[in-house]
């Protein structure tokens, strides 16, 4: 076969097939077309046969060498069949060449020449035609032309031995052999070009489909990833397709298992096909705020924008794009925004705040260096503590609006996760009186991690102040598990048997200035998570199944994973156990 023409490169060059895939295809295309001429030169050797034993039968014939040049023309092609594998002529006349094509000119040859002497007066030199063919499909224009040059030498030297043996014809003759000739180089030359241009249009034609193929995954791929619903929907309501957000938008248990629905199954659709009809009757891109009513939650905003993308002629078989866009999220990313500039305001006010804090402690200090009277003494220490408090917590601020990273070189001293866990859950459900709902399971006392103290009390804290803002005064409703998740991790898991949160709220969870609870500032989670990457641990949320009131309840799950340490340096005192703590508003 020809080598296709090399293909211009593009971007979409790396979705080509692959080499093997291709000289795979390569391969059954030689396959197929080395079959088609065995077939049609094995009907030509039992049609050879059948004609030269009928001409022998009925006397036309005096000689049976041309049934016996038949026969073997008829074994050679079988035995061709059999034992040659199919493979390119190539470039030259090479053995195959010789099997095929070869064959082919010895038969037809000796045929031509034996008819004269045979009486017959049969023209056997269009056969010729095939040799030529499967030259120039099968092998390079070299090799064809090189054929047709073959054929055309033994028929003029045909012609001059007839003309040796009597001058029959004469000139006009040989002007016919020539012209033969010359039709057979003409063969040879189309063919080849034809067979050419075929076999590249064949390429492009199997790399469009395979292009055309992957680009429709791609885009399935990026529809199926939008977090914005796409909705393929007809003139007459019918949902041809949608991706998994716009099934979630809808919040139907139709839209999410049906392959195929009909916005008219519900009522609280009937916007979106108000909207579809509107678009399609007017064929123009209509965009609407609608509300999409659920069964059992409340009605959904959205954003709608209606695209008409085909209009065959029936308005029932027009095709129309709906856009959902979920305006909970819109106004999140809004409310983030807002609250994120907030932030920087409120880390240039902690700036503005250092300085006469530090004066404020300054003054304090040299105040209780003159004061004697014990009741005096007492309000200057609770002065210089809230300071010191204040302090720190500025300093955390800003602390955390510099992303500092983990620092492998900063000593941590290690503490005992079970005794400070106990401590600090001992400290909370008394300072809020949340006894009854918080559960602690005990952990290894030996397991120790390189922790801050200080701050693993304000992570643990804020997790279970979240807890319990969406629990009840139920017992086993907060869970705390201390534990292992391997040789060189510990975990402590928080645990409620509280809803399950939006997905809008569950994909900004971790965001600084998001919350669901207006109350809040949404800056505990976030300040959880920096504290933790600092100390080289990770905080997620899942939701997982806990034994609570004794029945096995779903419930959302805050899990911490420290980096073990080897053995607590600091095991905890009277004095720290006893120290009284004034839970941090966030």
């Amino acid at each position: 076969m020809h080598e296709p023409a090399q293909a211009t490169p593009s971007w979409f060059d790396p979705l080509v097939p692959a080499a093997p895939a291709r000289a795979a295809e390569d391969t059954y295309e030689l396959a197929r077309q080395w079959q088609g001429f065995m077939t049609a030169r094995l009907v030509l050797g039992v049609v050879l046969v059948v004609l030269q034993t009928a001409l022998y039968l009925t006397g036309t014939a005096n000689s049976n060498a041309q049934i016996a040049i038949s026969a073997a023309y008829l074994i050679g092609t079988l035995a061709s069949k059999l034992f040659v594998r199919p493979r390119p002529l190539g470039q030259s006349f090479n053995r195959v060449w010789g099997a095929l094509v070869g064959l082919d000119l010895l038969t037809f040859s000796a045929l031509q020449i034996l008819q004269g002497n045979s009486g017959t007066s049969i023209n056997y030199t269009p056969l010729f035609a095939l040799p030529i063919l499967v030259a120039s499909v099968l092998g390079s224009l070299r090799l064809a032309l090189g054929t047709a040059a073959g054929i055309t030498v033994l028929m003029l030297a045909e012609a001059l031995l007839s003309y040796l043996k009597g001058p029959v014809g004469g000139t006009p003759y040989f002007a016919q052999t020539a012209l033969s000739g010359v039709g057979y180089f003409a063969i040879a030359w189309l063919s080849n070009q034809l067979s050419t241009r075929l076999t590249n249009e064949e390429l492009r034609a199997r790399q469009s489909d395979l292009l055309a193929t992957l680009q429709r995954q791609v885009n399935e791929l990026v529809i199926e990833s939008l977090p914005d619903g796409v909705i393929v929907v007809d003139g007459r309501g019918s949902v041809r397709a949608a991706n998994p957000a716009a099934r979630q938008l809808l919040g139907s248990q139709l839209a999410l298992r049906a392959q195929v629905f009909d916005l008219n199954d519900e009522v609280g659709w009937r916007p979106l096909v108000s909207l579809t009809r509107l678009c399609v009757g007017t064929g123009h891109s209509q965009e609407e705020d609608v509300t999409i009513r659920h069964g059992n939650e409340g009605p959904r905003r959205v954003h709608a924008r209606a695209r008409l993308a085909a209009y065959p002629g029936q308005p029932g078989d027009s095709l129309c794009v709906l856009f959902l866009q979920d305006q909970r999220e819109l106004e999140a990313r809004v409310r983030t925004e807002r609250l994120a500039s907030m932030g920087r305001l409120s880390t240039a006010v902690a700036h503005e705040i250092r300085n006469p804090l530090s004066a404020i402690a300054q003054a304090n200090a040299l105040l209780e260096e003159d004061i004697s009277d014990p009741r005096l003494k007492k309000l200057t220490t609770m002065v210089g503590q809230n300071a010191k408090r204040l302090e720190k917590i500025v300093n955390d601020i800003l602390n955390i609006s510099r992303v500092q990273p983990y620092d492998p070189s900063y000593l941590v001293p290690t503490v005992p996760l079970d005794t400070s866990i106990h401590r600090i859950c001992s400290d909370w459900s008394t300072q809020t009186g949340s006894q009854q709902r918080l559960t602690l399971h005990p952990g290894d006392p030996t397991i120790g991690v390189r922790f801050d103290t200080e701050h693993l009390r304000r992570v643990l804290v804020n997790l279970l102040d979240n807890a319990r803002r969406h629990t009840e005064e139920q017992a086993d409703a907060i869970q705390v598990f201390p534990g292992l998740s391997d040789e060189q991790h510990a975990t402590v898991s928080v645990w409620s048997d509280s809803p399950p949160m939006d997905q809008s709220v569950e994909r900004h969870l971790f965001e600084p200035f998001f919350s669901s609870d207006s109350r809040s500032s949404g800056l505990g989670l976030y300040i959880c998570r920096e504290l933790c990457e600092r100390h080289d641990a990770a905080l997620v949320y899942q939701r997982t199944v806990r034994s609570a009131r004794g029945q096995a309840t779903e419930g959302n799950e805050f899990v911490v994973t420290f980096r073990r340490a080897e053995s607590p340096d600091n095991p905890p005192s009277a004095e720290t156990t006893t120290t009284p703590w004034q839970p941090t508003l966030y």
